[in-house]
């Protein structure tokens, strides 16, 4: 059932997860996770989409502020990173690149001039009967200067915010079934 009281829980990255070592060194590096219900779709790449379909409207009015400051510094907005998608030679997901993907983690993500940054979606299964495995959102970044470092600073809690309510809001939806086999 439907619930937006499911726990969003801080976790430690993943040691599995590709992502725990991308970077010899790092400026941020977060997970939270989510406790699945029985039968939800174990595919990240379809937990990706449905979370970044679903995401709370309050989402999209900050990200535009974002990107009205952040275009100032040259830096990519995300209204420039949506019309990448359309272009053939590199996999996204909207304004994300795709860096790989296996049977239990999508990552993503994206280089600029100040950081990069790689976000992984896991889904790790469990041995209950009765639960659909736990999907972890993790997120390292990588900082090139102190504009990266400043932008960083800003920006952390927001991250943090929105990864959080992005999975509550998907818990509250009901997150999408299992393919049928």
């Amino acid at each position: 059932m439907p619930s937006e009281l499911t726990p969003v829980k801080p976790v430690a990255l993943p040691a599995q997860s590709a992502i725990a070592t991308v970077y010899e060194s790092t400026n941020l590096a977060d997970a939270f996770a989510i406790q699945l219900p029985f039968g939800t779709s174990s595919d990240p790449d379809v937990l990706w989409r449905f979370l970044i379909e679903h995401q709370p409207s309050w989402i999209g009015w900050l990200t535009n502020v974002r990107d009205a400051i952040v275009a100032s510094f040259g830096l990519k907005t995300a209204k420039h990173l949506a019309t990448l998608s359309s272009e053939a030679s590199v996999d996204r997901i909207g304004i994300f690149k795709v860096y790989g993907k296996s049977e239990t983690e999508i990552v993503l993500g994206e280089d600029d001039k100040h950081l990069d940054f790689r976000l992984s979606v896991l889904h790790t299964p469990t041995l209950s009967p009765t639960l659909g495995g736990q999907l972890t959102v993790s997120t390292v970044v990588h900082c090139h200067n102190l504009l990266g470092q400043a932008y960083l600073l800003v920006i952390a809690p927001f991250h943090r915010q929105v990864v959080k309510a992005s999975l509550r809001r998907a818990a509250h939806i009901g997150w999408p079934k299992a393919a049928a086999r």
